[in-house]
């Protein structure tokens, strides 16, 4: 997939998360949103915080990917590289709604790996 598509899909991917949080349970409160949430447990409760991660995690993705085309890097292997990073992003989502706790921290880390190696493959 192409990694500019790859950015604008991972930049969706925190309100797929607050949509998830924002569903599971009823009485939602669009004056107050971040109070609702706050008392929102269980699986939206988690969604909230996989949305909270998602918007920490793309920005340093999202330079990493132009980061690597300024310099240089073979645009196949920055398309591999942040298709890969969207699946685990969309798989750490999963994870942390369904409490697989080990296997999100695996998945995170292999994300984190990915935008690091964007910074540092065209050197």
């Amino acid at each position: 997939m192409n990694s500019y598509i790859c950015i604008a899909i991972t930049a969706v991917i925190p309100l797929l998360c607050a949509g998830y949080a924002k569903l599971s349970r009823k009485g939602y409160d669009n004056h107050s949103p971040r109070e609702f949430l706050a008392k929102t447990e269980g699986k939206g409760r988690r969604a909230d915080y996989a949305q909270q991660n998602s918007y920490e995690a793309f920005p340093p993705f999202a330079v990493g990917v132009l980061a690597a085309h300024q310099m240089g890097v073979p645009v196949d292997t920055i398309n591999m590289l942040a298709t890969t990073f969207l699946g685990m992003r969309l798989i750490y989502c999963v994870c942390y709604i369904q409490n697989w706790h080990i296997m999100r921290s695996i998945v995170w880390f292999i994300g984190f790996g990915i935008t690091i190696a964007l910074y540092f493959i065209g050197l």
